[in-house]
């Protein structure tokens, strides 16, 4: 997906507002004025840390908020799998815990605990979302090999009972995670997905590169590798939903809209949940 040119004015504004320098500043202008039509925000926001780390060393670490977060979800683990089994439609509820995940995003949104668990309480489909669940379903009642690309730290053990579940549903089924190659931001990598036990149920593989989002030019030989084979692949967050959608294959996207970019594009609110699919 193209950085438009709003998106990059918005790019530029979070930048100034982490550092106000103006040769910072004039790097990070002349990487927007030089993009590519194909360059997405996740790939320009990777160049940006570049700079970043040349000029005042590295970025936040974020490994300790990142394993509160994965506990924090953990421990309400087996509660949530036992509502999404009790509830009247098992699938429809894992996809809709899957997505109340993708709220925890120290990027873009100012994460609260309370706000994040009162989510699962008030998740539903749209009419949009309900015409994408039966695609959905559609193409999983014939799939061998499922992908998700992964994106934040939390939201992972959602995403594992979405897995669990699919793998319940459709026997046979074969799971695989593509995580980040790196840390960057709270974005999920190999040792996240080990911590909360994302290895029972799928293969994880890390896509080779440090950025927030999945590039299907970039990524490891074997991320392409399960990319291709995939039957069904599942895209979660904006950053993978930038950084894929336009590469020609068909995916289904699930993400919350945080920024007005999406809420334009899509003619809804901000923080709107959204199921859809690209062919």
């Amino acid at each position: 997906m193209k950085t438009t040119p709003s998106c990059a004015a918005c790019l530029y504004r979070r930048q100034k507002a982490v550092h106000d320098d103006p040769v910072y500043l004039e790097r990070i202008q002349k990487i927007l004025d030089e993009r590519k039509p194909s360059d997405s925000s996740p790939y320009l926001s990777e160049l940006f840390r570049l700079v970043r780390e040349e000029m005042y060393g590295p970025d936040a670490d974020f490994r300790a908020e990142k394993k509160m977060f994965n506990e924090l979800v953990l421990e309400k683990e087996d509660a949530l799998w036992e509502r999404i089994l009790s509830s009247e439609d098992p699938l429809k509820t894992a996809i809709l815990y899957s997505r109340v995940g993708n709220y925890i995003d120290f990027g873009t949104v100012q994460v609260d605990k309370d706000t994040f668990l009162g989510m699962f309480d008030t998740a539903v489909m749209s009419a949009h979302d309900q015409k994408t669940y039966e695609s959905f379903k559609k193409e999983m009642a014939k799939a061998k090999e499922f992908v998700l690309m992964a994106d934040n730290c939390g939201e992972i053990v959602l995403d594992k009972l979405l897995i669990r579940y699919l793998k319940k549903e459709y026997p046979g089924l074969h799971a695989s995670v593509i995580v980040r190659g790196g840390e960057i931001l709270n974005d999920v990598t190999a040792e996240d997905a080990a911590q909360v036990r994302l290895y029972d149920e799928a293969d994880v593989i890390p896509n080779g590169i440090r950025v927030s989002g999945t590039m299907y030019d970039l990524v490891s030989d074997a991320a392409k590798k399960a990319i291709d084979k995939a039957d069904v692949i599942v895209s979660k967050g904006l950053g993978n939903y930038e950084a894929f959608a336009g590469c020609g294959k068909h995916a289904f996207y699930l993400f919350l809209c945080k920024c007005d970019l999406f809420t334009e594009r899509f003619g809804v609110p901000m923080m709107t949940g959204m199921f859809t699919e690209e062919w």
